[in-house]
């Protein structure tokens, strides 16, 4: 996704981007605790202060990989529920999901070392889960919209569930390939057909 129009908010972007690859490269080659602010805001040739004008910890420079993480969920709950109608409730999840895998594969190296370090450092594996939640909460409802039901009900967080499980196993997957011979994107293709299909047995051979 490009940067917004505007120089202000152009460089504020820039900013926080080049702030996020610098601390996700450093903490996927030296470890999370190697690692400090300064570190960080030297690599990406910003103060120190800068780097708490953008961030309020090391963390969440690895785990916050936009500055409008927040206005992304909003806009993604916007395209779900303007899906075509004759879509089912999965397939237009499905839609504005791939769409966000897609933006993972634009950045690989970036992704395979965000993904590389949060497995390694469980205060990243906390701080993304924790993140998560609060993105899935909009999500939900807006299941449970488009499928009149209610949020509480079963179905919305089930439907999230399944599919953002598709779409963890896809990007785990690719982080174990390291990003080559395939996309994430045709990762999370045939998991979503391997779920639609009922997850059926993979075939063995002897």
């Amino acid at each position: 996704m490009p940067p917004p129009p505007g120089l202000r908010e152009r460089k504020k972007y820039e900013t926080h981007r080049a702030l996020a690859v610098a601390a996700v490269e450093l903490v996927a080659e030296r470890g999370l605790d190697a690692v400090t602010v300064e570190d960080i805001a030297a690599a990406a040739d910003v103060s120190v202060r800068t780097f708490f004008n953008y961030f309020a910890s090391k963390e969440d420079a690895v785990v916050i990989a936009f500055p409008d993480h927040l206005e992304r969920t909003e806009r993604a709950v916007g395209r779900f529920l303007a899906q075509p109608p004759e879509l089912s409730t999965m397939d237009a999840l499905v839609a504005v999901m791939r769409e966000e895998v897609a933006d993972v594969g634009e950045n690989p190296r970036e992704w395979l070392a965000r993904m590389t370090a949060i497995k390694k450092n469980p205060a990243l594996f906390h701080r993304a889960v924790t993140m998560n939640a609060q993105q899935a909460e909009p999500l939900t409802a807006a299941i449970a919209r488009r499928a009149g039901c209610e949020p509480g009900d079963l179905f919305p967080s089930l439907l999230l569930a399944v599919v953002g499980g598709a779409m963890s196993a896809a990007m785990l997957r690719w982080r174990e390939l390291d990003g080559k011979n395939t996309t994430v994107t045709e990762l999370f293709d045939e998991a979503v057909a391997s779920v639609a299909a009922g997850l059926p047995d993979p075939k063995r051979t002897c």
